[in-house]
């Protein structure tokens, strides 16, 4: 017998994204749970052809559903659907790590081509100090005795002419005129104008 104030139960419609978003707004963590295993392999398959790589993929999936439950209040339902609002989400989170890889990849590249240089080119002066040492040595050795004691005393010892005077035991003159005439010498032998 049926009983005429009753009517059959219908079943209720399963929530649409939309409403779990409203839920979500709202702060409510069974409407994220539901929401995250109904859209997230989507959401991490869109990010994945962005990105590329799986473990970073899982990164931004994380982030793009810490942003849904973060901005649920600014989804608009007029503006559009749930599912279409989420992937912009995901596709901006995604490019923003692929452009921040490339970035930091950039760097890097710049850092090393800067440091190979930067190593290049103390090879390089300290090749051509040596050369030069040796080519200025071997002019050094032209000179007079006297000559080569007062340039190496003033110029390798960093002493002035009056220290160099009194260490060679000579007039300070002397020592200048010794300084003088070695290191002309040591132009036209070097080449220096």
């Amino acid at each position: 017998m049926r009983l005429p104030w009753l009517r059959p139960v219908e079943p209720l419609a399963p929530p649409t994204h939309e409403d779990l978003i409203r839920l979500v707004a709202l702060g409510d963590e069974a409407a994220f749970a539901e929401l995250y295993d109904a859209v997230a392999p989507r959401v991490f398959g869109l990010v994945r052809r962005v990105v590329r790589d799986p473990s970073q993929s899982q990164e931004v999936t994380q982030e793009v559903f810490l942003d849904v439950w973060t901005q649920a209040a600014r989804f608009d339902a007029d503006r559009g659907k749930a599912m279409a609002w989420i992937l912009v989400i995901a596709h901006r989170r995604a490019v923003d790590r692929v452009r921040a890889s490339q970035a930091s990849r950039d760097r890097d590249l710049r850092q090393g081509i800067k440091e190979y240089q930067e190593s290049y080119d103390d090879v390089a002066d300290t090749v051509e100090t040596t050369l030069e040492a040796e080519r200025v040595h071997r002019a050094l050795e032209t000179l007079t005795v006297p000559q080569q004691e007062a340039i190496r005393l003033a110029y390798y010892g960093g002493y002035t002419h009056q220290e160099v005077a009194q260490l060679l035991n000579i007039p300070v003159g002397t020592a200048k005129t010794r300084i003088r005439d070695g290191m002309i010498r040591l132009q036209d032998r070097l080449g220096v104008a």
